[in-house]
């Protein structure tokens, strides 16, 4: 189906396709940030996971959120952690009890998952799981793990400020990380007020992205390991709510790429190699370049693959808001998820666009 831009500037209409309620499940981002911090507050988390410095953070990346956040997680943890972080699909045979494990999911019935996590409280590892309260999952670390259980119910491909704030109180407790969660909460709910449906395209950060990814092949290259986290996530979203498919990497790795470097270099926002629809030889591209760190050495890889990528846009919060790398990186990923659910309103992947009825001139 063909985008409906014009349905991005009609609230009334926005509001009839989003049959499901999916743009103000988004916006209770901050709130799942405060209601995970609350819930950890009461479960006592920074007392019965005082184990002191761990000799590894385990993160498992299960399907759909769990597998963004993780890779999320290890962007804005791994960096400057004294100890390793590991990334896995399941819990590794090696882990013990000098091993934090972490894990989220919103599958209670996640059997492979269940299994690992009793292995590992049965090792004496210790286990922090973002996921519902009931079923084999929870079951499994009973007792000898905390589970963060969801107090604000939004779709699972929604989840990510639950998981992303679990994890990092998480890194927090163990002295891995210094995440403001506070502060987490407080910006995700004004990038959600910059993104409400009744702003504009071109005061509306969401909408304003959607549009340029309308019709094109996103390649999301991350310049930092936070960002490529991000970008993963993004991926996620455009898939889950607009059918859109992305290619995402790290830029060192996008540019190895021969044939693929060569269609970023040549494409530009105005005439591009594919501009033309019966010379197209594939699908138009748009590159998109994330970045959540800030630094000297960011700064300068930045205006280096600038000079590569004149034409690419540049996504970095750190220019829009005052915030930590966390934060930034969540603002980043809510301004996807809300593009990919306008964009899916628009083309009628997910609500009623289609039903609706067509402006009229």
């Amino acid at each position: 189906m063909a985008l409906d831009d014009s349905l991005l500037d009609d609230p009334t209409r926005l509001a009839d396709a989003d049959g499901a309620g999916l743009l103000r499940a988004a916006a209770m981002a901050g709130a799942q940030v405060r209601a995970t911090a609350e819930t950890a507050a009461e479960l006592e988390l920074s007392e019965r996971l005082d184990v002191g410095r761990p000799r590894s953070l385990v993160l498992v990346s299960r399907p759909g959120v769990g597998h963004t956040a993780a890779r999320l997680l290890e962007g804005l943890i791994a960096p400057a952690s004294p100890v390793p972080v590991v990334v896995s699909d399941v819990v590794p045979s090696w882990v013990g009890a000098l091993d934090v494990v972490f894990a989220h999911t919103d599958d209670p019935y996640d059997h492979e998952l269940a299994m690992s996590l009793e292995r590992a409280a049965r090792y004496g590892a210790g286990v922090v799981l973002s996921a519902p309260p009931d079923g084999p999952v929870a079951s499994s670390v009973a007792g000898r793990g905390l589970v963060l259980a969801p107090r604000v119910p939004v779709p699972a491909e929604l989840a990510l400020p639950r998981a992303l704030t679990a994890g990092l109180l998480t890194a927090n407790t163990l002295g891995l990380s210094v995440a403001d969660i506070e502060s987490l909460a407080d910006r995700l709910d004004h990038e959600a007020e910059r993104c409400h449906l009744g702003h504009e395209s071109f005061v509306n950060p969401a909408k304003a992205l959607a549009l340029r990814l309308a019709e094109r092949v996103p390649l999301l290259w991350g310049l930092d390991m936070a960002a490529v986290g991000v970008a993963c996530h993004a991926a996620h979203a455009l898939a889950a709510h607009a059918a859109v498919v992305a290619d995402v990497a790290h830029y060192r790795q996008a540019l190895s790429r021969p044939a693929l470097r060569r269609a970023a270099t040549d494409v530009s926002a105005e005439n591009t190699i594919f501009a033309d629809p019966e010379d197209r030889e594939g699908a138009p591209v748009r590159v998109v370049l994330l970045a959540v760190v800030t630094g000297q050495v960011a700064d300068s890889g930045r205006r280096r693959v600038g000079e590569l990528l004149p034409s690419a846009d540049v996504l970095a919060p750190a220019d829009e808001i005052v915030a930590d790398e966390a934060g930034r990186a969540a603002v980043l990923a809510l301004r996807f998820e809300l593009a990919a659910l306008y964009l899916g309103l628009a083309a009628g992947t997910i609500g009623g666009a289609g039903r609706v009825a067509p402006a009229t001139a």
